[in-house]
């Protein structure tokens, strides 16, 4: 990722330390450190790294130097060990540079820079995170430097620090409205994953699939979802929904397990608008289980018709009870039937009143929003979920697949 950027550095290196530093009055090379420096430059400009290294020594060695001279003669140095890839010598030189008060500020910014890239060019990783790091406390922000600052961390197998450097600048690139760059997401990801870290996993994934939407991470994003332990069974119909929602559901017993749970929770017409989807896609109705899921979708009709008759009751009793679990299923129902404002003020209400578990209770005003075609409302009461037991990851799952152009209700 950051080859082009060390290669133009590396370039770019001989031309800027061997610039003038700050004058002085009087400064100028005497003859014999002058000649051996000539020496160096033109040993240098041959690639014969080892005889130019031989003439900064020897100009080294002249006895009685001046300050310039010294200062001059450690540009020089910094120039040959930096095309020989010398790491301790550079470093070295560049310290002795950046030191002195005869280097402009800018120019100790470039050789900070440069001391990083070249640690991580050695493959120093442990020192090139300590290079980047005091790059950036001098020098500020730096998006080039701040990946590869996350790069040395992943190379050395630090992911905590890892993740802890991309997530900022990608939320940093988010928030200043740019697109973080795939390759950096996917570092993201991938640190996540090393540590199982199930949350920093979909964060990232999240991210992926909202940059960069392709197949494959919407498939790595449900099975983090499938795989959440934190996902108690309440919400297993919902992953089951957004799995739907984006074509990872094709097996018969997945429609017809969906169908069973939205039976289970009292939402009669849900299970037959689910196990209708799998009749329309042609995965229910047939081979040998197709009495089966006949005599399935049977009952199923029988209890959304039970249903219909008795949901003034219901909501009746829910009115009454001392929480607000069962009004939210009979607003949900309500909105199935066709009565979206009556069943979504019910919900409300519910909300109001007290549920359970207030964030799938918002997640399923959400879906119920949708449900009933209200796209800017399904988002506000989806961005409300918080948490970390599913809801909030299957609550950014929607809000992705809703705002992305091929979202659908």
């Amino acid at each position: 990722m950051a080859s082009r950027f060390l290669r133009t550095l590396f370039c770019a290196t001989t031309a800027w330390v061997v610039m003038q530093p700050v004058a002085h009055a009087a400064d100028e090379l005497g003859q014999q450190v002058g000649t051996e420096l000539e020496a160096a430059q033109s040993a240098l400009a041959a690639h014969n790294y080892a005889k130019a290294m031989d003439a900064v020594n020897a100009a080294d060695a002249v006895k009685g130097k001046t300050d310039y001279e010294d200062y001059t003669i450690a540009q020089m140095r910094a120039a040959v060990a930096t095309q020989a890839g010398n790491l301790s010598a550079a470093t070295a030189a560049y310290d002795k540079l950046i030191a002195s008060p005869r280097t402009p500020q800018a120019m100790k910014n470039q050789m900070l820079k440069s001391e990083a890239t070249m640690a991580y060019t050695a493959k120093d990783y442990p020192k090139a995170v300590a290079n980047i790091q005091r790059y950036l406390k001098t020098a500020g922000s730096d998006p080039q430097m701040e990946t590869l600052l996350a790069q040395s961390y992943y190379l050395q197998k630090d992911y905590p620090n890892t993740i802890k450097v991309m997530k900022q600048q990608a939320d940093a690139t988010i928030k200043a409205g740019k697109t973080p760059t795939e390759s950096e997401l996917q570092m993201l990801a991938a640190s996540a994953t090393a540590l199982k870290d199930s949350a920093a996993t979909t964060h990232a994934y999240v991210l992926l699939a909202t940059y960069y939407p392709k197949k494959e991470y919407w498939a790595l994003l449900l099975h983090e979802l499938v795989v959440n332990t934190k996902i108690p069974a309440s919400l297993q119909l919902d992953v089951y929904r957004i799995r739907l929602a984006v074509g990872d559901v094709s097996q018969a017993r997945d429609f017809m397990d969906m169908t069973e749970i939205a039976v289970q929770q009292n939402t009669p017409q849900l299970a037959l608008d689910l196990m209708n989807q799998g009749y329309q896609s042609g995965v229910l109705g047939q081979g040998a289980e197709a009495p089966r899921q006949a005599r399935l979708k049977a009952m199923v009709e029988k209890a959304v018709a039970s249903k219909k008759a008795s949901i003034a009751a219901d909501e009746q009793a829910a009115a009454s009870a001392s929480n607000g679990d069962d009004l939210l299923t009979v607003g949900y129902n309500y909105v199935t039937f066709g009565q979206a404002d009556k069943g979504l003020q019910l919900m409300q209400q519910a909300i109001s009143k007290g549920v359970s578990d207030v964030n799938i209770a918002r997640l399923h005003l959400g879906l119920a929003e949708l449900y009933a075609g209200h796209k800017d409302q399904a988002l506000a009461a989806l961005r409300s979920v918080e948490g970390d037991n599913g809801a909030h990851d299957i609550a950014q799952l929607w809000i992705l697949r809703v705002t992305q152009p091929s979202g659908a209700k």
